[in-house]
């Protein structure tokens, strides 16, 4: 009988599931820790510790193929300004370059079948989905129109980001994907967006203001969407449906200036053309102008705040030009 229980207490051991054992790796870049994927002859990549600058993730090690990448690899390499990414990774987690401040440049091979890298920037392969910004890379950023999704935690901790613009192809906003874009005063959603993520915008405590030109899209059922942040306002235009007082938590408030064009301010004054705009107090309004409304370039030329509804617009310039056209967006 003691045989026979010591038979199977071996085999309910043998039965137990094995703990993957990370292995390391020594490379001029640094110290890379790893684990053998469940095909047994492939590699996931878990971690990363090193000072250079810049980093090429290894193609193989031992002569197994290095296909993953695991969640938070490079996570607080303050040195790390750009990695490189080869053809073979077809699988990359959550957070991968997450709390990496420098990083400028995320690059991806032109054979990999399954990720791209435009500008540094890291989609899938055929960009209709933004997975990675660098949290480092500075300015302004322009999403490509090809893109259709703003992934998880996609432009999360971008502190140097100072203004995205978002286009009318994007329809969802991940989870997480502005969450701590700290330098983010103000954002203008598309139209075309039906759904917001969990904590989309949470802890963007410099958000004050945020535009929607659509319908109401759905956030979700927690009211997470703008947590943990500052005391934004949420904007929307006349005649779009789905809202009320609130969204999120936000006050909602209606953005409707109208330019004046039939009292005593409207038209030319001395060396100025100039109308006033009306609308909800502290409304903030960009007044855009072109001179061929046919094939219309549109460029900002005055952003005015409707302190107690109004604001008076003036354009000095008008004389410089031999017809022009005006138009009153959001920010």
């Amino acid at each position: 009988m003691k045989t026979i229980l010591r038979l199977v207490a071996l085999l309910l051991l043998l039965a137990l599931p094995t703990v993957a054992q990370a292995q390391m790796y020594t490379n001029s870049d640094g110290v890379w820790s790893y684990i053998f994927n469940a095909d047994g002859i492939t590699l996931n990549i878990t971690g990363y510790t090193g000072s250079s600058a810049s980093v090429t993730i290894p193609t193989n090690i031992d002569g197994l193929t290095v296909t993953s990448i695991a969640d938070a690899t490079f996570g607080n390499c303050a040195s790390l300004t750009n990695v490189m990414i080869g053809a073979d990774v077809t699988n990359m987690g959550v957070n991968v370059f997450y709390n990496c401040p420098n990083l400028d440049a995320i690059t991806v091979d032109s054979n990999n079948p399954a990720y791209s890298s435009l500008a540094g920037v890291v989609f899938n392969q055929n960009q209709t989905m933004l997975i990675a910004y660098p949290e480092g890379k500075p300015g302004n950023y322009v999403i490509p129109n090809t893109v259709t999704n703003i992934g998880v935690n996609a432009f999360a901790s971008c502190l140097n980001l100072d203004h995205v613009t978002i286009p009318d192809s994007v329809l969802t906003i991940g989870g997480g994907a502005f969450r701590y874009c700290l330098s983010l005063t103000s954002i203008t959603i598309p139209g075309s967006v039906t759904n917001l993520g969990f904590i989309a915008f949470a802890n963007c405590f410099n958000l004050t203001a945020i535009y929607f030109q659509g319908n109401a899209p759905t956030p979700t059922n927690d009211s997470s969407v703008f947590s943990d942040g500052s005391d934004g306002t949420v904007y929307y235009l006349p005649g779009a449906t789905g809202w009320g007082p609130t969204f999120d938590n936000r006050p909602a408030v209606l953005w409707n200036p109208l330019p004046q064009t039939s009292d005593a301010d409207f038209g030319v004054r001395s060396n100025r053309f100039g109308f006033n705009i009306t609308g909800g107090s502290n409304l903030v309004i960009v007044v855009e102008a072109c001179t061929n409304l046919a094939n219309p370039a549109w460029t900002p030329i005055s952003t005015n705040t409707l302190v107690n509804g109004a604001s008076y617009f003036s354009d000095p310039a008008w004389m410089n030009y031999p017809g022009r056209f005006y138009q009153l967006t959001m920010p």
